[in-house]
């Protein structure tokens, strides 16, 4: 995500660090190249026009900080412009008042709309509502099925809908049912088009009227670029939208419709989906997505995902084993376990500051193979040899490579790296520190 733009960026602010000052002339210079850029990352041709007339305004004439390079100067500025294009702050759901609350998620077939259902019940499970899913798009071969499948698998009510139903009737019928499964947060899955028509918005508009809902959030699929900003802007004047849920932002999106939605539509950009996986649904923060085009990284985020990913309690116990040096491999296999539930590893990569101007990462993708095929290894181990790898000799790799499907070399690579991890760990905490790394809190 945003790749090609932070590089672009961070080259032209590189050209600035060899100035002494701020002028007219090398901030026009670095003007351009910015332009550029964002015209390349497919954000709209007004808004780039706005935003370099905004930093142009800010930058020209601006005082220079004493502790601040020109470089970090525009750097700054553009920081704070960018922020405040993509709305200035986080804007989360609008949830107050009388219970059950209406979410209706709207957006052409293939936004991902279905499963993006699926990911907001699971959020706001998270945060102790009850949400009840509503599957009204009867055009769509299985997508009925689909929806219920998803609510088995997280254990959330889906409302019996059948295809003969009309999709106005089967909300109503839905939110009139609400007080008989405990649901106080309504979610529905309205039909798409592969292009926007009459027809769709009519019934859009049909259910809007009859189930007056909290948010009508629009799904759109971020790897269309230009085209999600005019799907915004359409469904903005016949529907009036509350907030925009963004998704496939994992892959390679230019970025551009991020960056143009809030600043075309008025409307917030409120979560993005950034993979596959149900719990791959992040709240939208424009801050932090301005640092990370920036190459600043996003540390409140991974802070975040260490957080919700890591047992403080375990993190104590497991203190308290490598000072005694009784760390082992079931130690090493829980903690693997536990940076998985952070996400998948290119993307806890990308919040890290600075990690895209190093060179020798930049081709460098983390293979999630190589975590489960470490468990894999771990798992064909007897209770003994986790607990002390020094037993484990050639007889024993061989039948662990066997056991687990994988060569003697992995086996070996594996132990070879658990050896110098519990060395690090023993000397850093050897050495007077109290607490582990942050990776392990």
């Amino acid at each position: 995500m945003f790749e090609s733009l932070t590089e672009k960026l961070n080259a032209t602010f590189k050209k600035l660090r060899g100035h002494g000052t701020l002028s007219e002339k090398n901030i026009e210079d670095a003007l351009k190249e910015v332009r550029l850029a964002l015209l390349e990352a497919d954000v709209h041709y007004k808004v780039v026009k706005k935003l370099i007339d905004d930093i142009r305004q800010r930058a020209i004439g601006q005082e220079v900080h004493e502790s601040l390079t020109p470089g970090q100067q525009v750097i700054k500025i553009v920081n704070q412009e960018l922020t405040r294009l993509m709305g200035g702050s986080r804007q989360d759901l609008q949830l107050i008042g009388k219970t059950p609350f209406v979410l209706m998620l709207v957006g052409l077939q293939g936004s991902g709309k279905t499963t993006t259902v699926a990911k907001l019940a699971l959020h706001l499970r998270k945060q102790g509502r009850n949400p009840y899913l509503i599957p009204a798009d009867i055009y769509r071969p299985a997508a009925i099925d689909q929806l219920n499948k998803l609510g088995s698998e997280l254990g959330v009510p889906v409302y019996p809908s059948e295809n003969r139903q009309k999709p106005e009737d089967i909300c109503t019928d839905a939110l009139l049912n609400a007080g008989g499964v405990g649901a106080d947060v309504l979610i529905l899955d309205t039909a798409g088009r592969l292009h926007i028509d009459e027809d769709l918005m009519a019934e859009l508009e049909r259910i809007k009227q009859k189930t007056h809902p909290n948010e009508i959030l629009l799904v759109a699929d971020a790897m269309t670029g230009q085209d999600a900003v005019n799907v915004a802007k359409s469904f903005n004047q016949r529907l009036g939208i509350t907030g925009v849920i963004l998704t496939k932002m994992e892959g390679d999106a230019r970025g551009g419709s991020a960056l143009s939605i809030k600043a075309v539509t008025e409307k917030p950009i409120k979560f993005v989906g950034m993979g596959e996986k149900l719990d791959a649904l992040e709240p939208f923060f424009p801050d932090r997505m301005a640092s990370r085009i920036l190459g600043m990284g996003d540390m409140f985020s991974l802070i975040e995902k260490a957080e919700a990913g890591f047992d403080q309690k375990e993190a104590l116990k497991l203190e308290k084993k490598i000072r005694k040096r009784e760390f082992d491999l079931d130690d090493f296999q829980k903690q693997l376990k536990q940076i998985k539930k952070m996400g998948p590893l290119d993307h806890i990569l990308d919040m890290l500051p600075g990690i895209g101007q190093i060179k020798q990462l930049k081709k460098f993708k983390p293979d999630e193979r190589e975590l489960v095929k470490t468990e894999a290894i771990i798992n064909s181990m007897t209770k003994a040899e986790r607990a002390d790898y020094k037993i484990i000799n050639g007889s024993r790799r061989k039948r662990i490579a066997m056991g687990s499907g994988t060569k003697v070399q992995d086996v070996n690579r594996l132990l070879k790296n658990f050896a110098q991890t519990k060395k690090m760990m023993e000397q850093f905490l050897g050495g007077g520190q109290r607490g582990l790394p942050s990776i392990f809190h």
